[in-house]
């Protein structure tokens, strides 16, 4: 379950970050799922409040967001999006030769939090 790793690491840099800014709590984060990362969207909001605990994301609201592929074809030399793992095939030419260019496994786009006063 690499979900656990990576919410770690995710909630490791939103408390660097949160801490930088004078937070005194994360209210709620904004997350970037690339569409190829095999991250399981249910898996990955369990584990992310798992990992929240006593921290000051503990209880934050979870925002997903599933990021499109980048892909480059190579028949068609065309650069080309998709927006589901299902469907591997350049819209232009059909073409199953792919190379995915971008699909960050998991970006942190944002973070909402209450400022010490």
């Amino acid at each position: 379950m690499h979900e656990l790793t990576l919410c770690q690491r995710a909630v490791e840099i939103i408390s660097q970050q949160a801490l930088q800014h004078g937070a005194k709590k994360v209210t709620a984060v904004w997350l970037s799922v690339g569409v190829f990362s095999c991250v399981e969207a249910s898996a990955l909001d369990f584990c992310f409040e798992l990992v929240c605990r006593g921290t000051l994301a503990e209880g934050c609201q979870l925002h997903l967001q599933q990021q499109e592929a980048e892909c480059w074809c190579n028949d068609c030399q065309q650069a080309v999006t998709l927006v589901t793992i299902q469907v591997r095939r350049c819209p232009h030419c059909n073409s199953d030769n792919l190379r995915i260019v971008a699909d960050d496994g998991l970006q942190i786009q944002r973070l909402e939090i209450e400022q010490e006063i």
